[in-house]
C-alpha cells in the first residue's frame, strides 16, 4: 500500500532527525518543552494526565509530569500488555518500575488503572494538521478507541521535537487527529480543526 510506504519513510526519516540531537540538547529541548507545556495545557478539576517514561531518543516529558503534578493532576503512563493492549497505570514519586517489552518500564500490575482526561502522545512524525505517524504498532489508537467506546473523549497532544515535522501525514479514515502539538517551541492548538475519525 502507498500510503504505508510513505509513512514508514517518514517515521524512518524523522526518527533518524530526533536520533542526531545529542544528549544535552535533548534534555535542554524537552525543559523548554515543559515550559510551554505549562502555560498551554489547561487541567479542570482532578484531571488525570497519561505522559510516558522516554525510550530511546524520545523528548523527557518528566519535568512536564512533575508539574502537572504539582498543579494537582494525576498522572498515569502506559503500560504494554501485549501485542495488542496498553493500559495507563498511575505514576507516583518513588513507586518501584517493572521491565516492560521494547525497552520499556513502568509501574507493576498491583498498580490503580486510570483513564486520562489529557494524553500526552509520543509521534514518530506529525504535519501541522494534527495528523501523526507512531511507531508502527497502533497501541495509541486502540486505547483511544476503547476510551471513546466507553464515552471518554481524552485531549490529545502530541508530544515531539519540531524536527519531527513533516508537510504531510498520509491520513486514512481510521486515524485519530491530535486537538495539538506541543514541541520545545511552543504549543499548536489544533482543537478547532482536530475532529477525532474513527472508522
Amino acid at each position: 500500500m502507498p500510503g504505508q510506504t510513505i509513512k514508514e519513510k517518514l517515521r524512518a526519516e524523522r526518527l533518524a532527525a530526533r536520533d542526531a540531537i545529542d544528549t544535552a540538547e535533548r534534555m535542554e529541548k524537552s525543559l523548554s518543552l515543559a515550559s510551554h507545556g505549562m502555560g498551554a495545557i489547561d487541567l479542570g478539576e482532578q484531571s488525570i494526565v497519561s505522559g510516558f517514561l522516554p525510550i530511546r531518543s524520545e523528548v523527557d516529558v518528566r519535568p512536564l509530569l512533575d508539574l502537572l503534578r504539582d498543579r494537582g493532576a494525576r498522572i498515569c503512563v502506559p503500560v504494554v500488555l501485549d501485542k495488542q493492549t496498553i493500559v495507563f497505570r498511575e505514576f507516583v514519586h518513588g513507586a518501584e518500575l517493572v521491565a516492560g517489552v521494547f525497552g520499556t518500564v513502568g509501574p507493576g500490575p498491583e498498580v490503580t488503572e486510570l483513564e486520562p482526561d489529557i494524553m500526552l502522545v509520543p509521534l514518530a512524525a506529525f504535519d501541522r494538521r494534527g495528523h501523526r505517524i507512531g511507531y508502527g504498532g497502533g497501541y495509541y489508537d486502540r486505547a483511544i478507541h476503547r476510551f471513546q467506546q466507553k464515552g471518554c473523549n481524552p485531549r490529545l497532544i502530541g508530544i515531539a521535537f519540531d524536527c519531527q515535522e513533516v508537510a504531510s501525514v498520509p491520513d486514512e479514515p481510521h486515524d485519530i487527529r491530535l486537538h495539538g502539538i506541543l514541541t520545545e517551541s511552543g504549543f499548536r492548538d489544533l482543537s478547532d480543526e482536530a475532529i477525532v475519525k474513527i472508522g
